[in-house]
């Protein structure tokens, strides 16, 4: 489990570091990014979740649900439905804001603007963390190199995706007014709750080993929500949009073709 922790820490700092590479995108835009680069950025970003999800998580959710004699469909669909409800809850009782948007989310509160955009980012980080996390406590469970692959497709897909989500926090609090020191400090602070999450996941798995197969679909639902919720729609932009779809059809390729070829 020590080479697990160890691996869940390296590779979390690494999709956090993507968070810091993208946020620094804000010190090469003079002006607001090109709507249609947001789109395809966004939309990559989309597109490597939801291969993951599927391929890196209720995958080997069902394998593992199988593997000890259960239903393979029942844990993965149930933990799925439980990390869906958990993204709902923290959407519902933490106030935060998305980019672009003029009024917040979540109950009314005080709080300055910057710190309800970061916050809205860092919530959609957390399922990341926790995905990359268990995913090497998977791989600590079991013998088969395969696994410590997968872990590190996993790892490789989502520092990929988060480079266009750190630039997706840091350019609209640009836009808003703040330097581009500022606006870089925050959209790297969103990505720190990764290696938090990520390292904790793989401390607790020995302890909720029976429940790894819900774990896993768990994260998955929790990733599902961020895109359907918050990527596809910012990359559509309330409109059709064939740059947006093109951007989750090659960031879903990516992801795959990562997890397949080393997993």
């Amino acid at each position: 489990m020590r080479q697990a922790l160890i691996g869940a820490a390296l590779a979390t700092l690494f999709t956090c570091m993507m968070t810091v590479a993208g946020s620094g995108l804000v010190f090469l835009f003079r002006t607001e990014i090109k709507p249609n680069v947001q789109r395809i950025l966004l939309g990559f970003a989309a597109g490597v979740m939801i291969a993951a999800s599927v391929w890196s998580l209720i995958i080997p959710a069902i394998d593992e649900a199988e593997a000890m004699g259960m239903v393979g469909w029942a844990p993965a669909a149930g933990g799925f439905i439980i990390g869906v409800g958990f993204l709902m809850l923290l959407d519902l009782v933490l106030p935060h804001l998305h980019p672009g948007e003029a009024k917040s989310e979540g109950p009314s509160t005080s709080w300055r603007r910057t710190t309800l955009l970061v916050l809205a980012v860092t919530l959609h980080n957390i399922p990341e963390g926790m995905a990359v996390g268990l995913a090497f406590a998977l791989a600590a469970q079991h013998a088969e190199p395969a696994f410590m692959t997968a872990a590190i497709a996993l790892a490789l897909g989502i520092g990929i995706q988060n480079f266009p989500e750190g630039a997706a926090i840091s350019l609209p609090l640009r836009q808003e007014g703040f330097s581009r020191g500022k606006a870089f400090l925050y959209g790297s602070l969103s990505g720190v709750v990764e290696p938090v999450f990520g390292v904790l996941m793989v401390m607790v798995a020995r302890s909720i080993q029976p429940l790894m197969p819900w774990a896993l679909s768990f994260a998955a639902g929790a990733m599902m929500y961020v895109v359907v919720e918050e990527l596809i729609p910012t990359a559509h932009l309330g409109q059709h949009s064939h740059s947006g779809t093109l951007g989750v059809m090659a960031g879903f390729l990516v992801m795959m073709v990562l997890d397949v070829a080393l997993g």
